[in-house]
């Protein structure tokens, strides 16, 4: 006997969806108006989930087995949230607390844990999801303490100041020995306060590990600071203004900055320290993220609502991804 119509279309409706697992690489992209992340499968370029994140999310990182991603909910110093998805399940879990330490936005994952800065507390610190507290904070005595990298031997630690135009470059010092106080009980550290130029936001750590490129968002500039030294070597007049990001591809020969208020981004030489192309994404852009491989970049037109991508061979605009309205933070999981 055949069931009802009825009956039929409410097994369909008590049938859950079940979406596409998960791929052991994922291109992730954020949502600030929407509150999502959305999972992209990079071998289609299509979305394959969208999951909730919290109030106004920034940046999002990804685990070091990538099965987890980390999202900072910003609010301009409103906020103190870290949302946390199950990329695997492809779902929300319990987001973490920061308590006093206001305005999280860079993300780093480096030695198990996830490091984040707090621009209302001139701080950063790190979280550890294994014992889910925070284990580690340090001041930075600067404004807007806003983007962070951590070598992955823990002893240093770079950020930019967005208002103070400086970066902090902080390093782990040896134990203290001899008679006196033990010191702290996470080391003693030192910080070095570089000049670099008005507005300094978005940066990156050359492949080599040797230099620095610092947007200055303001002064449109780029700051080179050499790592040895902590000094800057170079700025160039770049005329990137509204700079928010900037990124080495995987190889270390480009270089690239996107800009709110610029309709392209501008790929420099890295050797040469000219910029080569302008390749156009929209009306503004936002969050940059490389391919591992090379072979691509991903730029978020966060005013065009959607993720550009762009061939890094070609230096060209090969297609566009649906994320959701206004895409800003993008980061690669890879599942071990």
């Amino acid at each position: 006997m055949r069931k009802p119509i009825s009956a039929v279309l409410a097994l369909i409706a008590l049938t859950p969806v079940i979406s596409a697992q998960t791929p052991q690489q994922a291109l992730l992209a954020l949502s600030k108006h929407d509150h999502t992340v959305a999972i992209v499968d990079p071998a289609t370029l299509k979305v394959i989930a969208k999951v909730p994140v919290g109030n106004d999310p920034h940046e999002v990182i990804a685990s070091t087995d990538g099965k987890t991603a980390y999202v900072s909910n910003y609010g301009g110093g409103a906020y103190n949230t870290l949302a946390v998805i199950d990329l695997v399940a492809q779902k929300a879990l319990p987001s973490v607390d920061l308590g006093a330490l206001k305005g999280p936005h860079g993300l780093d994952f480096v030695g198990g844990k996830v490091w984040f800065t707090a621009e209302a507390a001139k701080a950063f610190g790190s979280y550890d999801p294994a014992t889910h507290k925070i284990d580690f904070i340090l001041g930075t005595g600067q404004n807007r303490t806003h983007m962070i990298y951590v070598f992955e031997d823990l002893q240093h630690i770079v950020t930019t100041n967005v208002s103070s135009g400086t970066v902090s470059m902080i390093e782990k010092l040896p134990p203290r020995t001899g008679g006196g106080p033990p010191g702290p009980p996470g080391g003693d550290w030192d910080e070095t306060v570089v000049r670099v130029g008005n507005g300094s936001e978005g940066f990156d750590l050359s492949p080599s590990h040797k230099e620095i490129w610092v947007a200055n968002a303001q002064d449109g500039t780029i700051s080179i600071i050499d790592v040895a030294s902590k000094k800057v070597v170079d700025t160039l007049n770049a005329n990137v203004q509204s700079a928010n990001r900037l990124k080495f591809t995987p190889d270390g020969a480009h270089v690239f900055v996107s800009g709110l208020r610029m309709d392209h981004v501008t790929v420099f030489d890295a050797a040469t320290r000219k910029d080569i192309k302008e390749i156009k994404v929209g009306h503004g852009a936002a969050g940059i993220e490389m391919q591992p491989d090379g072979s691509r970049a991903y730029v978020a037109s966060t005013p065009d609502n959607y993720v550009s991508v762009i061939d890094l061979k070609k230096l060209e605009v090969t297609g566009k991804i649906d994320v959701g309205v206004e895409p800003d933070g993008l980061a690669w999981a890879v599942r071990q």
